[in-house]
């Protein structure tokens, strides 16, 4: 009995499929080996030595440079009110006028009664040239002359109090009293803030102390205008510092004639300690490899891995104390993905 073995064009097709595969792996596997890895595409900047800021940064709360809430010394009824919400007045300016109508009343009495007074002293003085009248009385005639004369000092005190005024200029509040209000000392009227300056105070660390001095400039921000730094000038450090957090409470004064900035802000303060000249470096180039600092340099075309000892931080920037040179030029963007000695293609060289 004889047996015949065939193959089914299926399988003839499975193995003329794979032998082209492995072809083509082989041919691109040589094609590799003969033209090298490729070069990473990357950006790189050169190192350079300029001037760098060392500074320190804190959060600071705002405050007027004057701050009150007006109120009534008497009590009395409101007659006239002489402001709105937010108004700025200048100092002196009134306010609010109580009714005044009894102590108007006494000064007018007190004056007639001064302007007898004085009548009556003057004939006594008359008199006493002549030694008609005694010393005695003419003394008596005096103090009371004096006494209806410190009485009208009272009395027109007493009506001044009725006009509540403004004690330093600034800007209003929201006004809390209406016409024929009674008002009591101690009742609020409104507030008045005086804020064409602007203090700010923030604590630094104990270690910075002697880095800080009255006079030392700086800047600070607030989130309200972000694209907005507003200058200022240290005016005041606290005499003692937190046993706790061991900190020290640090004054300073901000121009505001804008008057962008409101009591009660919070503003980042940055104070500058001192300015290096020293080899800065994009933060981005850093590669850590558990506690050192590496950057791959170019040279050739070929990144290179060099440690570097770093030294002061500010956002996006760092010193370089050692490792580089001015001019070596640094992978910034696509550290991920280059090795030591791999080639590499500069984009925006």
């Amino acid at each position: 009995m004889s047996s015949r073995f065939s193959l089914s064009p299926l399988l003839i097709g499975v193995v003329l499929f794979a032998g082209v595969v492995v072809y083509l792996n082989i041919s691109e596997e040589q094609s590799v080996n003969q033209s090298g890895p490729r070069a990473t595409p990357v950006n790189s900047a050169l190192i350079s030595s300029q001037a760098f800021p060392i500074t320190i940064e804190s959060l600071g709360t705002a405050i007027a440079n004057e701050s009150v809430n007006i109120t009534a010394q008497v009590t009395d009824t409101v007659k006239v009110i002489n402001f709105e919400d937010g108004d700025e007045v200048k100092k002196g300016e009134v306010l609010i006028q109580l009714n005044d109508t009894e102590e108007r009343a006494r000064v007018e009495e007190l004056r007639a009664n001064i302007d007898e007074a004085k009548r009556q002293f003057t004939r006594i003085a008359d008199l006493r040239q002549s030694n008609a009248t005694s010393e005695q009385l003419l003394d008596e005639q005096q103090a009371r002359v004096k006494a209806l004369e410190a009485q009208l000092d009272i009395a027109l005190a007493q009506l001044d109090d009725m006009q509540i005024r403004a004690p330093f200029s600034g800007l209003l509040g929201n006004r809390e009293i209406s016409i024929g209000s009674l008002v009591q000392p101690g009742d609020t009227i409104t507030s008045l803030d005086d804020i064409s300056v602007i203090k700010v105070d923030f604590n630094i660390a104990e270690n910075h102390l002697a880095s800080v001095a009255k006079g030392q400039t700086l800047t600070a921000s607030s989130v309200a205008y972000p694209d907005k730094t507003f200058n200022g000038t240290i005016t005041n450090i606290d005499t003692r510092l937190d046993p706790i957090s061991r900190s020290i409470r640090v004054r300073a004064t901000l121009d505001n004639k804008d008057k962008r900035l409101r009591p009660g802000m919070l503003l980042t303060v940055v104070v500058e300690k001192r300015v290096l000249n020293t080899l800065v470096l994009p933060e981005k180039a850093l590669v850590p490899v558990q506690d050192k600092q590496f950057v791959y340099v170019i040279k050739d075309n070929v990144a290179h891995q060099t440690e570097v000892e770093i030294g002061e931080r500010r956002p996006g920037l760092v010193q370089i104390v050692s490792g580089l040179s001015e001019g070596d030029e640094v992978i910034t963007e696509g550290t991920l993905r280059v090795r030591d000695q791999s080639p590499v293609n500069v984009l925006n060289r």
